[in-house]
């Protein structure tokens, strides 16, 4: 497959702006520099990222070393995931997509559960929302705030992996968005819950359990960002900012909380 000079020519010139190797950037780098998406530029590559680098070689540049395969592979899955949703991607698919073979993914990996999950850690708000509740804001409202800042930056930013395990899980509770999201449940309740159940102990929230502050505390602000890309196109919004600071105020309302 010919590869456009055009395309070349700008993974050349992003690789020389970043003071990198060409192979070292993501594909959705190479992508913007050449005016197109990420799915449009592996259409353009035949589906694989090896094209591109034997492009660039045969136009005289060294693409450099190739990202290690378990960063490739993730990449790769999440674009196809964002581009198909997560019924539609298989193991073949990535291997092909990231340029490796089918049985490295599953020596990495150990097939395509243990590859979703390596997605979930990496590209929704898990490991975020760890970390948070191990150093917390001072204030437990300002902590609120910055849980709803984590899950509308899993929302929003690329890749689209979360709306897609969502809407999985809505459609078929038993398939691979609700696996995957199971098995992330006790990490989820684990953090969240030990951020809630010290106000609760302190006596400044309401004695409810635990799993239900957390849904009430996600529950709104997930629907929200599930439905606002439809909504907005159809109603004027506030922001996200203020649609946060909107729904934070509401939790601790409806959580009876109290500044002692």
């Amino acid at each position: 497959m010919t590869v456009p000079d055009h395309v070349v020519t700008a993974a050349v010139e992003a690789a020389r702006a970043q003071g990198r190797d060409v192979a070292e950037l993501p594909l959705a780098t190479i992508a913007a520099a050449a005016g197109m998406s990420r799915s449009t530029l592996l259409r353009r590559l035949g589906g694989t990222r090896t094209t591109l680098d034997d492009a660039v070689r045969a136009a005289g540049f060294d693409p450099g070393e190739r990202v290690p395969v378990r960063e490739r592979a993730l990449e790769a899955a999440a674009a196809l995931i964002s581009e198909h949703g997560l019924g539609g991607v298989t193991l073949d698919e990535v291997a092909r997509t990231a340029g490796c073979s089918l049985p490295s993914l599953h020596a990495i990996f150990g097939g395509r559960d243990g590859l979703l999950s390596a997605l979930f850690d990496r590209y929704t708000f898990i490991v975020a929302l760890e970390a948070l509740a191990a150093n917390p804001p001072a204030e437990f409202p300002e902590t609120i705030r910055e849980v709803y800042r984590v899950v509308v930056s899993a929302f929003t930013d690329e890749p689209r992996l979360l709306p897609a395990v969502f809407a999985d899980l809505l459609s078929r509770p038993a398939g691979p968005g609700g696996e995957v999201f199971a098995a992330h449940l006790p990490r989820l309740l684990g953090s969240l819950g030990a951020l809630v159940t010290a106000e609760v102990a302190s006596g400044r929230l309401r004695p409810i359990a635990p799993p239900l502050l957390v849904h009430l505390l996600l529950g709104p602000l997930f629907v929200h960002m599930m439905t606002r890309p439809t909504i907005e196109r159809l109603l004027d919004l506030p922001t996200v900012d203020e649609t946060c600071e909107t729904f934070a105020g509401a939790f601790l309302r409806a959580a009876g909380w109290r500044d002692e």
